[in-house]
């Protein structure tokens, strides 16, 4: 299934109130401290693969903050980690 390609402003509009079953990225946690990192630093922007309540969806920005839970984007919009597939270097 190919993922839906979005504007990062559509973010916040997106439920993730389901839960969903996938097989994620193994050192996705690795993967989302370097993009962090770069996003921070140079700004370099990468493609953000995950679900939300409607089906896969594919986003293109820079990563601001990595929680626990969550990833935080520029303008304060949130992706639970445990909705991500993968990253795009």
């Amino acid at each position: 299934m190919e993922p839906v390609t979005i504007e990062k402003e559509i973010v916040k509009d997106l439920s993730f109130k389901q839960p969903i079953e996938f097989e994620q990225q193994s050192d996705i946690h690795l993967k989302l401290e370097e993009a962090t990192r770069l996003g921070n630093g140079y700004h370099h922007k990468v493609g953000i693969i995950f679900h939300d309540d409607e089906g896969l969806k594919r986003v293109n920005t820079t990563i601001w903050a990595t929680g626990q839970k969550y990833i935080c984007l520029k303008g304060g919009m949130w992706i639970p980690i445990d909705h991500i597939v993968e990253l795009k270097f």
